[in-house]
Protein backbone atom coordinates (compact mmCIF):
# COMPACT_ATOMS: atom_id res chain seq x y z
CA UNK A 1 0.00 0.00 0.00
CA UNK A 2 1.18 3.51 -0.75
CA UNK A 3 0.34 6.82 0.90
CA UNK A 4 0.18 10.20 -0.83
CA UNK A 5 1.73 13.37 0.56
CA UNK A 6 2.08 17.00 -0.41
CA UNK A 7 5.45 18.58 0.24
CA UNK A 8 5.46 22.36 0.72
CA UNK A 9 8.64 24.22 -0.05
CA UNK A 10 10.34 27.36 -1.36
CA UNK A 11 13.37 27.80 -3.54
CA UNK A 12 15.69 30.38 -5.01
CA UNK A 13 15.81 29.53 -8.69
CA UNK A 14 19.18 31.07 -9.54
CA UNK A 15 21.31 27.89 -9.54
CA UNK A 16 18.66 25.62 -11.08
CA UNK A 17 17.37 24.97 -14.59
CA UNK A 18 13.84 25.30 -13.24
CA UNK A 19 11.56 23.00 -11.30
CA UNK A 20 11.25 20.19 -13.81
CA UNK A 21 13.94 17.59 -14.39
CA UNK A 22 15.96 18.36 -17.54
CA UNK A 23 18.53 16.29 -19.46
CA UNK A 24 21.14 19.04 -19.12
CA UNK A 25 21.19 20.93 -15.83
CA UNK A 26 20.26 20.51 -12.19
CA UNK A 27 16.57 20.97 -11.39
CA UNK A 28 14.75 21.45 -8.10
CA UNK A 29 12.68 18.32 -8.78
CA UNK A 30 15.70 16.09 -9.34
CA UNK A 31 17.48 17.47 -6.28
CA UNK A 32 14.52 16.76 -4.01
CA UNK A 33 13.80 13.33 -5.48
CA UNK A 34 17.37 12.25 -4.83
CA UNK A 35 17.24 13.48 -1.23
CA UNK A 36 13.86 11.91 -0.45
CA UNK A 37 14.80 8.61 -2.09
CA UNK A 38 17.95 8.44 0.02
CA UNK A 39 16.24 9.28 3.30
CA UNK A 40 13.16 7.11 2.78
CA UNK A 41 15.08 4.23 1.19
CA UNK A 42 12.62 3.96 -1.70
CA UNK A 43 12.34 5.48 -5.15
CA UNK A 44 10.46 8.76 -4.84
CA UNK A 45 8.94 10.59 -7.79
CA UNK A 46 7.59 14.12 -7.33
CA UNK A 47 4.78 15.71 -9.33
CA UNK A 48 4.95 19.48 -9.04
CA UNK A 49 2.25 22.13 -9.19
CA UNK A 50 3.76 23.46 -12.40
CA UNK A 51 6.94 24.36 -14.22
CA UNK A 52 9.15 27.31 -13.43
CA UNK A 53 11.87 28.36 -15.85
CA UNK A 54 15.58 28.73 -15.21
CA UNK A 55 16.26 31.45 -12.66
CA UNK A 56 12.62 31.82 -11.56
CA UNK A 57 11.94 31.56 -7.82
CA UNK A 58 9.13 30.12 -5.72
CA UNK A 59 8.33 31.54 -2.30
CA UNK A 60 5.57 28.92 -2.12
CA UNK A 61 5.52 25.66 -4.04
CA UNK A 62 3.69 22.36 -3.70
CA UNK A 63 4.37 18.89 -5.08
CA UNK A 64 2.97 15.46 -4.32
CA UNK A 65 4.61 12.07 -3.98
CA UNK A 66 3.70 8.52 -3.01
CA UNK A 67 5.50 6.52 -0.35
CA UNK A 68 5.17 3.09 1.17
CA UNK A 69 5.68 4.69 4.58
CA UNK A 70 2.70 5.82 6.63
CA UNK A 71 2.54 8.94 8.80
CA UNK A 72 5.60 10.66 7.39
CA UNK A 73 4.15 13.96 8.60
CA UNK A 74 4.41 12.75 12.19
CA UNK A 75 8.19 12.31 12.01
CA UNK A 76 9.38 15.64 13.40
CA UNK A 77 12.96 15.00 12.33
CA UNK A 78 12.26 14.24 8.66
CA UNK A 79 11.98 17.84 7.47
CA UNK A 80 15.13 18.74 9.38
CA UNK A 81 17.00 15.85 7.75
CA UNK A 82 15.80 16.80 4.27
CA UNK A 83 16.83 20.43 4.76
CA UNK A 84 20.25 19.34 5.93
CA UNK A 85 20.71 17.20 2.83
CA UNK A 86 19.54 19.60 0.11
CA UNK A 87 21.21 22.83 -1.10
CA UNK A 88 20.68 26.02 0.88
CA UNK A 89 18.63 27.47 -2.00
CA UNK A 90 15.75 25.06 -1.23
CA UNK A 91 13.75 24.98 2.00
CA UNK A 92 11.18 22.33 2.96
CA UNK A 93 8.44 23.62 5.27
CA UNK A 94 6.04 20.75 5.78
CA UNK A 95 4.79 17.36 4.58
CA UNK A 96 1.02 16.90 4.52
CA UNK A 97 -0.96 13.65 4.13
CA UNK A 98 -3.63 13.93 1.42
CA UNK A 99 -6.17 11.74 -0.34
CA UNK A 100 -4.77 9.07 -2.71
CA UNK A 101 -6.06 10.96 -5.74
CA UNK A 102 -4.95 14.45 -4.66
CA UNK A 103 -2.87 16.13 -7.37
CA UNK A 104 -0.59 19.13 -6.80
CA UNK A 105 -0.94 20.30 -10.39
CA UNK A 106 -4.46 19.51 -11.53
CA UNK A 107 -6.26 20.23 -8.24
CA UNK A 108 -4.89 23.77 -7.95
CA UNK A 109 -7.67 26.33 -8.27
CA UNK A 110 -5.40 29.39 -8.56
CA UNK A 111 -1.78 30.45 -8.67
CA UNK A 112 -0.30 33.84 -7.82
CA UNK A 113 2.93 35.31 -9.18
CA UNK A 114 4.88 38.36 -8.06
CA UNK A 115 7.37 40.18 -10.25
CA UNK A 116 9.82 42.44 -8.41
CA UNK A 117 11.54 45.42 -10.01
CA UNK A 118 14.26 47.30 -8.13
CA UNK A 119 14.33 50.97 -9.10
CA UNK A 120 17.83 51.56 -7.75
CA UNK A 121 21.07 49.62 -7.78
CA UNK A 122 21.00 47.13 -4.92
CA UNK A 123 23.80 44.57 -4.53
CA UNK A 124 21.59 42.44 -2.28
CA UNK A 125 18.91 41.77 -4.90
CA UNK A 126 21.01 41.12 -8.01
CA UNK A 127 19.52 37.63 -8.45
CA UNK A 128 16.23 38.40 -6.72
CA UNK A 129 14.77 41.33 -8.68
CA UNK A 130 14.98 42.96 -12.10
CA UNK A 131 17.04 46.12 -11.80
CA UNK A 132 15.47 48.84 -13.92
CA UNK A 133 16.23 52.48 -13.25
CA UNK A 134 14.15 54.46 -15.74
CA UNK A 135 11.00 56.07 -14.27
CA UNK A 136 7.74 54.17 -14.79
CA UNK A 137 4.20 55.56 -14.61
CA UNK A 138 2.61 53.20 -12.10
CA UNK A 139 -0.86 54.74 -12.47
CA UNK A 140 -0.96 54.02 -16.20
CA UNK A 141 0.50 50.55 -15.63
CA UNK A 142 -2.32 49.76 -13.20
CA UNK A 143 -4.88 51.11 -15.66
CA UNK A 144 -3.46 48.76 -18.29
CA UNK A 145 -3.19 45.82 -15.87
CA UNK A 146 -6.92 45.97 -15.11
CA UNK A 147 -7.67 45.21 -18.77
CA UNK A 148 -6.31 41.68 -18.40
CA UNK A 149 -9.30 40.79 -16.21
CA UNK A 150 -11.59 41.38 -19.20
CA UNK A 151 -10.10 38.62 -21.39
CA UNK A 152 -9.52 34.87 -21.36
CA UNK A 153 -7.40 34.14 -24.46
CA UNK A 154 -3.77 35.07 -23.83
CA UNK A 155 -2.19 33.78 -27.02
CA UNK A 156 -0.38 37.12 -27.39
CA UNK A 157 1.52 36.38 -24.18
CA UNK A 158 2.28 32.70 -24.71
CA UNK A 159 5.63 31.22 -25.63
CA UNK A 160 5.92 30.71 -29.37
CA UNK A 161 5.58 27.07 -30.45
CA UNK A 162 4.55 26.07 -26.92
CA UNK A 163 2.75 22.81 -26.27
CA UNK A 164 -0.20 24.19 -24.29
CA UNK A 165 -3.50 22.60 -25.32
CA UNK A 166 -5.34 25.86 -24.74
CA UNK A 167 -4.38 29.49 -24.22
CA UNK A 168 -7.45 30.22 -22.12
CA UNK A 169 -6.72 31.52 -18.61
CA UNK A 170 -9.03 33.16 -16.07
CA UNK A 171 -7.21 36.09 -14.47
CA UNK A 172 -8.78 37.21 -11.19
CA UNK A 173 -6.36 39.96 -10.17
CA UNK A 174 -3.57 41.97 -11.80
CA UNK A 175 -2.07 45.09 -10.24
CA UNK A 176 1.13 46.94 -9.32
CA UNK A 177 2.19 47.93 -5.82
CA UNK A 178 4.97 50.25 -4.68
CA UNK A 179 7.44 49.59 -1.89
CA UNK A 180 8.97 52.98 -1.11
CA UNK A 181 11.11 51.66 1.72
CA UNK A 182 12.99 49.20 -0.51
CA UNK A 183 12.69 51.30 -3.67
CA UNK A 184 10.87 48.52 -5.50
CA UNK A 185 7.69 48.05 -7.47
CA UNK A 186 5.96 44.69 -7.75
CA UNK A 187 3.41 43.23 -10.16
CA UNK A 188 0.89 40.79 -8.68
CA UNK A 189 -1.22 38.49 -10.86
CA UNK A 190 -3.52 35.59 -9.99
CA UNK A 191 -5.18 33.15 -12.39
CA UNK A 192 -6.44 29.59 -12.48
CA UNK A 193 -3.53 28.71 -14.79
CA UNK A 194 -0.68 30.39 -16.66
CA UNK A 195 0.94 29.83 -20.01
CA UNK A 196 4.67 29.38 -20.23
CA UNK A 197 6.40 32.79 -20.19
CA UNK A 198 3.02 34.53 -19.81
CA UNK A 199 3.79 36.61 -16.72
CA UNK A 200 7.15 37.83 -17.98
CA UNK A 201 5.58 38.83 -21.31
CA UNK A 202 2.77 40.69 -19.55
CA UNK A 203 5.23 42.55 -17.32
CA UNK A 204 7.37 43.52 -20.29
CA UNK A 205 4.31 44.88 -22.09
CA UNK A 206 3.09 46.81 -19.04
CA UNK A 207 6.52 48.37 -18.66
CA UNK A 208 6.17 49.76 -22.19
CA UNK A 209 2.98 51.42 -20.95
CA UNK A 210 4.89 52.78 -17.96
CA UNK A 211 7.58 54.17 -20.24
CA UNK A 212 4.99 55.94 -22.39
CA UNK A 213 5.73 53.83 -25.47
CA UNK A 214 2.13 52.61 -25.72
CA UNK A 215 -1.14 53.85 -24.21
CA UNK A 216 -2.96 51.73 -21.60
CA UNK A 217 -5.89 51.09 -23.95
CA UNK A 218 -3.50 49.53 -26.48
CA UNK A 219 -3.60 46.39 -24.29
CA UNK A 220 -7.04 45.64 -25.76
CA UNK A 221 -5.59 45.51 -29.28
CA UNK A 222 -2.56 43.47 -28.23
CA UNK A 223 -4.72 40.81 -26.58
CA UNK A 224 -7.25 40.72 -29.42
CA UNK A 225 -4.61 40.19 -32.13
CA UNK A 226 -3.63 36.83 -30.54
CA UNK A 227 -0.12 37.40 -31.83
CA UNK A 228 2.97 37.11 -29.60
CA UNK A 229 4.71 39.64 -31.83
CA UNK A 230 2.22 42.32 -30.82
CA UNK A 231 3.20 42.20 -27.15
CA UNK A 232 6.33 43.49 -25.47
CA UNK A 233 9.63 41.74 -24.80
CA UNK A 234 9.71 39.32 -21.88
CA UNK A 235 11.49 40.60 -18.78
CA UNK A 236 14.36 38.62 -17.20
CA UNK A 237 13.55 35.63 -14.94
CA UNK A 238 15.19 36.76 -11.70
CA UNK A 239 12.32 39.06 -10.71
CA UNK A 240 9.64 36.37 -10.97
CA UNK A 241 8.26 34.44 -7.99
CA UNK A 242 5.53 31.83 -7.75
CA UNK A 243 4.12 33.06 -4.46
CA UNK A 244 0.89 31.18 -3.76
CA UNK A 245 -1.11 28.14 -4.88
CA UNK A 246 -4.66 27.49 -3.70
CA UNK A 247 -6.44 24.14 -3.42
CA UNK A 248 -10.05 23.17 -2.67
CA UNK A 249 -8.83 21.31 0.44
CA UNK A 250 -6.48 22.12 3.30
CA UNK A 251 -2.74 21.51 2.94
CA UNK A 252 -1.88 22.95 6.34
Amino acid sequence: MTYRYFIILAYKGTPFCGWQTQPNGISVQETLEDALSLLLQEKIRLAGAGRTDTGVHASFYAAHFDSEKENLHVDKTLIYKINQLIPKEIAIYRIVPVAPDANARFDATSRTYHYRISTRKNPFTIDLAYHFYRPLDLEKMNEAAAIFLMYEDFTSFSKLHGNAKTNICHVSEAYWIKDDQNREICFVITANRFLRNMVRAIVGTLMEVGLGKIAPEEIHRIIQTKDRGAAGTSVPPQGLYLSDIRYPYSIE
